[in-house]
């Protein structure tokens, strides 16, 4: 099972099997003659989907392709299995990318009612047939957001009809071809999700010849962490809280970054580890696991990190590890043992749930067999990890990768680690200010 595992995901993860399909597809394209097409799926009351669909002018006019826009309601609960609190989060976190990236936006928390989600969708909905503007997507997604016309009338029967079936088309298309989100762009085999992922869809079609431009440039890059000189405060240094599991791979891609990030800030790095989500009762569906796969080889790649020579440590595997981080956080060696962790289950094909695989990945972490045997004995990790959750769920999250800097809104997801660093640095800041006032004043 072990060899089947590492196996399989190693062909998931493939680059030289993504290059080999890419290359199949643009034969195939030229064979036939027939222009590349990106689908796009957007959901009109979804921040996301607004930031996105502002794009996708600028998106049109820079790439030889067909882009074909689909309607889409929201993810169903087994792809997002906690409603109200992604809501909160997309808005918040929404609002924070736009303002970075120095786009005006409306305020997200102030939601469209339902009639007028009803009539955008139907609006939408007529817009989209083969030879529709981008501009125009994004015109009656601005207006809905911008409560434009707060006319109370609900949407006529011939609306209703429109909107309910655009919706179910691109609900049945977005299944078909393996997602479960808005502001989605699928290119022949390949996910991207919104203007987060939006600059690996750009660097595939300016790879493949597509860009009608000879300069390279996307519509946003990531931003890089910067790792900037700072005066830092060693009488109350800033605290990274780490909301972590040791069976997201996502979790992988952040340690390593956040232990980097914790050590040039001469911040202290707390592992607020929880049970993953299946153990937590809450479903993960096969699309979803297929794209969190293939879209951690990605971001793993841009890191530096390797990854794909996985095998699952679900159910015992994490509960034995977990024990030993536990342990580790103790002993002070809980870092390098999450990252020995993380590195061994999804990039070295070890079997945390054997005994020889827990051994190994806890003496890399400077820890023995005295200290595995000791942790196993102890179940008192499962408290902690339960304090952790409830922590996290309090904080409007519920899922990981999650951090926080001492008291300041929490973020999600290793693709804002650039958004922890700079609360790091406000932290920084602030401290290194009120301590000068002190100074001043004795």
């Amino acid at each position: 099972m072990t060899f089947l595992q590492r196996s399989f995901t190693q062909a998931l993860t493939s680059p030289a099997l993504r290059d080999m399909v890419r290359t199949w597809h643009g034969i195939k394209r030229k064979v036939t003659g027939r222009q590349p097409v990106v689908h796009y799926f957007h959901q009109v009351d979804d921040p996301y989907s607004y930031l996105t669909a502002l794009q996708l002018q600028d998106f049109q006019d820079r790439y030889q392709v067909q882009l074909l826009a689909h309607l889409v309601p929201v993810p169903e609960d087994s792809a997002a299995p906690d409603q109200e609190r992604l809501r909160e989060w997309s808005e918040r976190d929404a609002t924070r990318l736009a303002h970075s990236a120095g786009w005006e936006v409306p305020d997200f928390q102030r939601r469209p009612e339902p009639h007028a989600i009803a009539r955008a969708q139907a609006g939408v909905a007529r817009i989209l047939p083969p030879g529709h503007s981008p501009r125009a997507l994004a015109e009656a997604t601005v207006a809905l957001w911008s409560h434009a016309a707060e006319d109370q009338t609900p949407p006529t029967a011939e609306d209703n009809r429109a909107a309910e079936t655009a919706l179910l088309a691109g609900q049945a298309l977005r299944r078909k071809l393996g997602h479960y989100l808005g502001a989605t762009f699928f290119f022949e085999g390949e996910w991207y999700w919104g203007v987060d992922r939006l600059h690996y869809l750009e660097q595939r079609l300016q790879e493949a010849g597509l860009s009608k431009s000879t300069t390279p440039a996307y519509l946003l890059a990531p931003p890089a962490l910067a790792l900037q000189p700072v005066n830092r405060s060693h009488s109350s240094p800033p605290v990274i809280h780490f909301y972590c599991s040791l069976r997201s791979p996502y979790t992988y891609v952040a340690a390593v970054q956040l232990v980097r990030l914790a050590q040039h800030y001469g911040a202290e790095l707390r592992l607020r580890f929880v049970l993953p989500m299946v153990m937590r009762g809450l479903p993960v569906p096969l699309a979803k696991r297929l794209y969190i796969m293939r879209d951690t080889k990605r971001e793993a790649e841009r890191a530096g990190l390797r990854f794909g020579c996985t095998v699952d440590p679900v159910g015992t595997p994490t509960e034995r590890g977990l024990a030993t981080l536990h342990r580790a956080i103790g002993l002070g060696k809980g870092s390098a043992f999450i990252q020995s962790f993380l590195q061994g289950v999804f990039a070295d094909g070890i079997d945390a749930g054997s005994a020889g695989g827990l051994l190994a990945i806890a003496t890399r972490a400077g820890l023995n067999q005295a200290d595995v045997d000791a942790a196993l004995a102890d179940p008192s990790w499962r408290d902690v990890a339960e304090a952790n959750r409830t922590d996290m769920l309090e904080r409007g999250l519920w899922g990981v990768p999650s951090f926080r800097v001492n008291e300041m809104p929490a973020l999600w997801g290793q693709d804002r680690l650039w958004m922890l660093e700079r609360d790091l640095i406000r932290s920084l800041q602030t401290t290194a200010s009120h301590e000068n006032q002190n100074e001043e004043t004795t």
